[in-house]
């Protein structure tokens, strides 16, 4: 079992173009499936580009809007006994620069918040794509495996 909450932040609502809060959640449960990841919470903030934008300078030092931003809440998440949750972190997702994004690489909005949503989670369970090129091409073969299988 799984909670995944959706909040919005930011001059932005839901549905937003093809986006809607079910889409956010099926595709986020598929995913923690997919991964074999069961008894988490995440938390999916869906915002705009300034949001994101100053929280990408406070916390990364990158003075400019991004895509996606994962906060895990712990650097190995590992599992818990019983039924109890582990709460793995939040998930913030610029929905316009998603729709810049999949204007740019030819895909629909809701095959680039997809594939955003496949980065962010798997970067709340370990997965770092920054850390080596290695680590790099670990992540990216899951994120197409992933991909593929939804």
């Amino acid at each position: 079992m799984h909670a995944i909450e959706i909040f919005t932040e930011g001059d932005l609502s839901l549905p937003y173009s093809e986006i809607t809060k079910d889409y956010v959640l099926n595709i986020s449960g598929k995913i923690l499936e997919l991964t074999g990841t069961d008894n988490v919470s995440i938390s999916i903030i869906l915002t705009d580009n300034e949001t994101i934008h100053e929280i990408n300078r406070e916390f990364r030092g990158k003075d400019k809007p991004t895509d996606v931003i994962s906060f895990a809440y712990r650097d190995e998440p590992f599992p818990l006994p019983g039924d109890m949750t582990e709460e793995l972190g939040d998930i913030y997702i610029s929905l316009p620069k998603a729709a810049e994004q999949a204007a740019e690489y030819d895909v629909t909005l809701q095959a680039e918040v997809k594939r955003l949503l496949v980065h962010g989670i798997l970067h709340l369970l370990g997965y770092d794509h920054e850390k080596s090129s290695e680590d790099e091409k670990r992540m990216q073969k899951f994120e197409e495996k992933i991909m593929s299988d939804i």
